[in-house]
């Protein structure tokens, strides 16, 4: 095993409520991202998302990680981790600021994004991302790139995501006790869309639905910027909750159920199909028929349809998604989900898994590894925006200049 982690090395840690997933990815000389190692363990220390057990979080993180070192074939230092919950908020904002000297330059830009993230927000809230959605100069609007351009008034549109301070502490609390450092931490649905959708369907209008274990996760973009984000507290467990209830069984055995033989809609399960139930305690286990699962599986899957479109309505998006829906995540891949989703939306439903990678493409090829993929990718973005990873003295003379230029357009 190498001493150190590939100085170009970048980790994806998706700490989920079902899973934690570390992704290892090596960044190529053409920019592009080589997968080299996975691990994943199972994860017991969240509910719906957030940290509820920090031991158990600890040791699932510790075994990925482990994994993937051992599959990469290196040691891992720091990560990129997701966040997920109910506690995230988002909004859109703007705001204006003069051009000094009659040129949009880079000290314009961070004034005017500054400008626009000073909104009111909860004491316990913190701002996790301010995503840029477009420029206005003047009267003329849709500039995405405004370096460079002439002008008098420079106004800026972006999405603020908030997160709870605690929640955000917690995971940290979680990396650092496994002794690695965290990079940055990203909200889980933007991780899932660098690594599912399309350019085009961004241009176009799509929302994404990463249906995981605890929660599921929504983004909506157009003209190739985000618009809104929002989390549905109903996903994966509650399924496995209903067939537990209903069928009298353990949930490591609904789980498994649920895998193996669930169908979220009752028209393509048959009736002569069966399966074995195991019962609680020492009964024996009883034979159900495959469309009494059906049955119970899709009032839930309606539900949580139900819940989609009604978000898709308050945000006032619904009419702009000519792209329709993407669904990914685990629970997103059971037989019938997207013939379901069709008809709750009258919408073209497609499932997304992660493209645009090599390496170990078919194993990631997987809606479950789409936020863990995008983590990476979201790592990659801020690499390159760096301009790679300097060293320690470069950084400093990066800071110099950047307190020298804040100074000059301040002062």
């Amino acid at each position: 095993m190498n001493e150190s982690v590939n100085e170009n090395m970048i980790v994806g840690l998706d700490i989920g409520t079902s899973k934690v997933v570390a992704i290892v990815g090596d960044i190529k000389s053409d920019g592009g991202l080589d997968i080299v190692g996975i691990g994943s363990h199972r994860s017991r220390g969240l509910k719906k998302g957030t940290v509820v057990n920090i031991e158990s979080t600890v040791e699932s993180i510790q075994r990925a990680i482990e994994e993937a070192e051992l599959m990469a074939g290196c040691q891992i230092h720091s990560v990129n981790a997701g966040l997920a919950g109910t506690h995230s908020g988002s909004m859109n904002s703007h705001g204006i600021v003069a051009i000094r000297d009659g040129e949009v330059i880079k000290a314009d830009i961070e004034r005017v994004i500054d400008a626009a993230q000073a909104v009111a927000i909860p004491a316990d809230q913190k701002v996790l991302h301010i995503l840029p959605q477009e420029y206005i100069i003047d009267s003329q609007e849709g500039v995405k790139e405004p370096l460079g351009m002439s002008g008098v008034r420079l106004e800026a549109k972006v999405h603020l995501v908030t997160c709870a301070i605690n929640a955000v502490q917690n995971i940290e609390k979680c990396i650092k006790r496994c002794s690695l450092e965290t990079e940055e931490i990203i909200l889980e649905q933007l991780a899932s869309a660098y690594s599912v959708l399309t350019d085009d369907e961004k241009e176009l209008g799509v929302c994404l639905v990463d249906i995981g274990g605890g929660t599921t996760d929504i983004a909506i973009f157009t003209d190739g910027a985000i618009r809104h984000t929002g989390v549905i507290p109903i996903a994966g467990d509650q399924v496995t909750n209903d067939i537990a209830m209903a069928l009298r069984t353990p949930t490591e055995n609904a789980e498994e159920i649920k895998i193996k033989y669930a169908c979220a809609l009752t028209q393509l399960a048959s009736a002569d199909e069966t399966l074995k139930v195991p019962s609680v305690g020492d009964r024996a286990p009883r034979e159900l028929s495959r469309q009494a699962l059906a049955e119970v599986v899709e009032p839930r899957y309606d539900e949580l349809f139900t819940l989609v479109q009604a978000e898709l309505q308050r945000s006032g998006f619904e009419n702009l998604l000519a792209a329709g829906i993407v669904l990914t995540g685990g629970t997103s891949k059971m037989e019938g989900v997207v013939d379901l989703a069709e008809e709750i939306f009258h919408a073209p439903v497609r499932i997304g898994a992660p493209h645009n990678i090599s390496g170990l493409a078919d194993i990631v090829r997987n809606p479950i590894y789409s936020t863990g993929v995008g983590l990476l990718l979201y790592g990659l973005k801020q690499y390159q925006e760096r301009g790679g990873f300097e060293s320690k003295s470069e950084s400093r003379i990066q800071i110099v200049d950047r307190v020298k230029s804040w100074l000059q357009g301040n002062f």
